[in-house]
C-alpha cells in the first residue's frame, strides 16, 4: 500500500533523481516531472512504485499549473509537493553575462515561485499537503563572483517559504531545506577538493529524513552544516567570503 505521493520537479537528475528512487524506497508513489523527459521515463521503469512522468520547464507558469493539476488528477491527491528544480550558472555581475544570471533567477526563484503557486492551490482545496522547497547553505549570506546570483536565489525561496509558514494555513505544512556540499550532476564540473562534500546517495539520505520529519528548516547534512549554519550568520563577511 502507498504512503502517499510525491510530486518532485527536476526529477531527471542530481539530488531530484536520487530524491525518487530514496521515496520510491520508502513506499511513495511519485510524480515526476523535468524537461528531460526520456531520462524520467527510464527512471520510471527502475522503480518499484506507482510513477507518472511529465515533461516540464519550470519557467513556463502555465505549464507547471498544468503539469501539476494533471498528477493530482491522476492520482487522485498529492501528499508532498518538493521543489527542486534548479540551475546553477552565473557570472560576477557587470562582466557581460547577464543571461547567464537573468536565467539562474527565472528558474530557481521565479519557477519556485510557480511551483508553490500551483501546490499550495491543490493544497487549499485538498486541506493538507506539505510543500518542500529546496534552498541551500549560501542562502544564509550573500556570496561573491558567481555565486551571487544563485545565492539570492536560494535566499528568496528561504523567505517565500517562511511566509508560507507564517501563514498558517489549515493543514499544510512548509519546510525548507539547506544542503551544504553533496555531489550532484550541478556540480559534477568542480575538479577541486572541495571540503565537506559527500556523494549523491549520502546527501539525499539526510534530506529525505528531514523531509520525512516535516521539519520547518534543516541543513544537512547535519554534521558539519549545523554549526556552520550559525556560524555563517554571526561571521563577518570577510570570513564568509572565503567560503563561498
Amino acid at each position: 500500500m502507498s504512503r502517499g505521493v510525491v510530486l518532485i520537479t527536476g526529477a531527471s537528475a542530481g539530488l531530484g533523481e536520487e530524491m525518487a528512487r530514496q521515496f520510491a524506497a520508502l513506499g511513495y508513489d511519485l510524480a515526476l516531472c523535468a524537461r528531460r523527459v526520456d531520462r524520467l521515463e527510464k527512471l520510471r521503469d527502475e522503480l518499484p512504485t506507482r510513477v507518472a512522468v511529465r515533461q516540464l520547464d519550470v519557467t513556463d507558469d502555465e505549464a507547471v499549473f498544468t503539469v501539476f493539476r494533471e498528477f493530482a488528477a491522476e492520482f487522485g491527491r498529492i501528499d508532498r509537493v518538493i521543489v527542486n528544480a534548479g540551475l546553477g550558472k552565473g557570472a560576477p555581475l557587470g562582466t557581460g553575462r547577464p543571461d547567464a544570471n537573468r536565467a539562474t533567477a527565472r528558474v530557481n526563484f521565479l519557477g519556485a515561485l510557480a511551483q508553490a503557486e500551483a501546490a499550495l492551490e491543490i493544497f487549499r482545496a485538498q486541506q493538507r499537503g506539505h510543500l518542500v522547497i529546496i534552498s541551500s547553505m549560501s542562502a544564509l549570506r550573500g556570496m561573491r563572483r558567481s555565486m551571487t546570483t544563485y545565492a539570492a536565489t536560494k535566499a528568496g525561496v528561504a523567505a517565500l517559504a517562511e511566509g508560507l509558514r507564517s501563514e498558517r494555513i489549515p493543514g499544510v505544512d512548509v519546510s525548507v531545506i539547506y544542503p551544504g556540499y553533496i555531489r550532484s550532476e550541478m556540480n559534477e564540473h568542480v575538479q577541486q577538493q572541495t571540503p565537506f562534500m559527500v556523494d549523491t546517495a549520502t546527501g539525499v539520505r539526510a534530506m529525505v529524513a528531514a523531509i520525512e520529519k516535516r521539519k520547518a528548516k534543516a541543513y544537512v547534512p547535519a554534521w558539519p552544516w549545523v554549526p556552520i549554519g550559525a556560524a555563517m550568520r554571526l561571521l563577518p563577511l570577510s570570513v564568509v567570503r572565503r567560503m563561498g
